[in-house]
């Protein structure tokens, strides 16, 4: 390369400032979490005890604060999840939760409820998805008041993330992998319709995942009995540079309640396509360092999943329900093509063994079984109840992959150099990691001169270069003024010396930007219906001190949801069966989704494609 082209990339990366790139996983405990960050997360998210979406979450404080130690090592970043909605009574013990973890040192809180940014916290704050990040005005609204972070709904298409990152600086989370909420993000309460838990208050009972009827209301039934809200599973590993280029800057795994397999496999095949992504285009950077090892190729299709699918990221369209069922099925193994007693036999040509995991529809439901026997083409299962020549066989658990996920050694390393420098009196080692952190140890030790030179070099460098079960893996050793030294003393000077450097990195860790609320942000509504979510006076507040003149409060604080609207999507029941109501259907008229004495309207707004659900009861 010229001169001249030498100094004109310089220029560009100098008025171009590097995009850091984040993976971002999730961590139901402080294994899970150490799990995700082996493995190549550059991020992590997790619960605390209370006021986060993931009720079941059991994370004290000092568990939050072992993660961060953890992570910063490796300039990982933490975020605690604080987002449901508060009530006024649970004020101070939310405000209490929130102080604790960020004296636990998280980087960053994850909230929903605007009585945080009123709260005085000195930490970063992310609006999370639950706040309806579905519209430019929406995010450039958190950006201007000062949120660090946007994280966007899942129902986005790559166009429509395009527009918000043209218009807005400020960082953009979307999901990648995982479960959808096929809700508009903060605005379901179907839950709360059907029971007393609430799902913006970390209590969904998941009823998008339970069987209805497809009725008009006035006795006819047009579907029976199917999972018409359930949609498949989210996988954008295809579409991982179309959203980089859309300004996406940290690309979020679903699952902070799922196993250590799934984590391990979801985030390994992530990291590599993240990496390769990345790789093609300039002025990115990944947003942690440390190169992560691991002795299984990652199968995304061999984790839970309902059948993953890009959802609607290209454009709204038909094909994304999973009407049979809510569950899992895994990958399909192909056709049953003869069973004779308890055994079958399929057309697949995949390998299957004792002990995998296998499942059927029947009955308009999904079935499984174990396989308890493997003779050359033939399989005895567990229970042959069901199953029958034509049948449609799945693996939704394959016992040899999760055992080499679950047995692998998984490793995460840091590159560095060791500059070791003799005098007569004392060895000075100095380490430099791959970010140009470092950190000198100096020992007293009267060396003699070195008999053998070349075999002492061959010694010193040796030594020096053991990294064991630390994070660092050590690329090269300088030796100045080479002179003697036992093993010993130099095993000695390696462990104190990169024990430092390790320290050394957690105190270099970025200092959080603690949220500033900018009084003159104008909310781009004047008006604020119950769908927005106010549930306490510090709510109220900051949305009246930024523009609203009428607020009415949140649906959680109703004793019923009798009338309301429950659901915004848009996921459509009309599309998916093909009475499209712009395309001549020959189903006319309401139609409602019904269960036992629970019934809604189905409401369409054909101008924007959404469905709402509307509780009659």
């Amino acid at each position: 390369m010229s001169y001249l082209a030498k100094n004109f990339v310089t220029l560009c990366q100098m008025s171009h400032p590097i995009r850091y790139i984040a993976l971002l996983a999730p961590a139901k405990d402080y294994l899970s979490a150490v799990d995700a960050v082996d493995c190549g997360a550059d991020a992590v998210y997790i619960g605390a005890r209370a006021f986060g979406a993931r009720h079941a979450a059991t994370n004290t404080t000092e568990d939050i604060a072992r993660v961060v130690e953890y992570a910063h090592k490796f300039g990982v970043k933490v975020y605690a999840t604080l987002n449901t909605l508060i009530f006024d009574n649970e004020l101070e013990a939310a405000k209490a939760q929130a102080e604790e973890l960020v004296a636990a040192g998280v980087d960053a809180l994850i909230v929903q409820d605007m009585a945080y940014c009123r709260m005085g916290l000195q930490i970063p704050l992310h609006a999370s998805t639950q706040t309806a990040c579905s519209s430019t005005e929406q995010v450039e609204f958190f950006e201007r008041v000062g949120f660090a972070r946007a994280i966007l709904e899942r129902n986005l298409s790559g166009a429509e993330i395009a527009a918000i990152g043209d218009k807005s600086t400020i960082e953009l989370e979307a999901f990648i992998h995982g479960a959808i909420c096929v809700c508009h993000s903060g605005r379901c309460y179907l839950s709360r319709s059907m029971s007393e838990r609430s799902g913006n208050r970390g209590e969904c009972s998941q009823p998008c995942r339970l069987p209805y009827d497809l009725t008009d209301g006035a006795g006819h039934i047009y579907i029976k009995g199917k999972h018409l809200l359930s949609v498949s599973d989210l996988d954008l590993s295809s579409r991982i540079g179309q959203m980089l280029d859309a300004g996406v800057n940290s690309f979020k795994i679903e699952g902070r309640l799922k196993d250590r397999v799934y984590l391990r496999n979801i985030v390994s095949h992530y990291r590599r396509l993240l990496d390769r992504e990345i790789a093609l285009r300039g002025g990115c950077q990944r947003a942690s360092v440390g190169l992560s090892t691991i002795e299984f190729t990652p199968n995304p299709a061999k984790s839970f999943t309902r059948g993953g699918g890009v959802y609607l990221f290209d454009g709204k369209r038909a094909g994304v329900a999973s009407f049979d069922t809510p569950k899992a099925l895994g990958e399909r193994l192909g056709q049953i093509t003869k069973v004779i007693g308890d055994r079958f036999m399929t057309d697949s040509k995949v390998e299957v063994a004792t002990g995998d995991g296998i499942c059927f529809i029947a009955g308009g439901e999904a079935v499984g079984t174990n396989i308890n026997k493997v003779e050359g083409v033939w399989i005895t299962p567990n229970r042959i109840d069901g199953i029958k020549v034509g049948t449609e066989l799945y693996r939704n658990f394959d016992r040899v992959f999760s055992t080499a996920v679950e047995r692998s050694r998984i490793r995460r390393a840091i590159d560095a150099q060791i500059e070791v420098t003799f005098s007569e009196q004392s060895i000075t080692a100095k380490a430099t990691d791959c970010q140009g952190i470092s950190a000198t140890v100096t020992i007293d030790y009267a060396s003699a001169e070195a008999n053998n030179p070349d075999k002492m070099q061959q010694t010193l460098v040796q030594q020096m270069s053991k990294s064991g079960e630390t994070i660092f893996n050590i690329t090269d050793v300088t030796i100045n003024n080479l002179r003697f030294a036992p093993a010993g003393v130099l095993a000695q000077l390696r462990r104190e010396l990169l024990e430092r450097l390790e320290q050394t990195r957690v105190a270099n860790h970025p200092k959080r930007t603690p949220f500033v609320e900018n009084s003159e942000a104008k909310f781009h509504l004047t008006t604020l219906s119950e769908q927005e979510n106010v549930t306490n006076s510090l709510s109220r507040s900051f949305y009246t001190d930024h523009g609203a003149v009428a607020i009415s409060n949140g649906l959680d604080l109703r004793q019923s949801t009798a009338g309301c609207r429950v659901m915004v999507t848009d996921y459509c029941i009309r599309r998916e069966i093909g009475q499209c109501l712009l395309k001549n259907p020959t189903i006319k008229g309401e139609l409602y989704l019904e269960r036992g004495r629970k019934r809604y309207k189905l409401s369409f707004d054909c101008k924007r494609c959404q469905m709402s659900l509307i509780d009659t009861l």
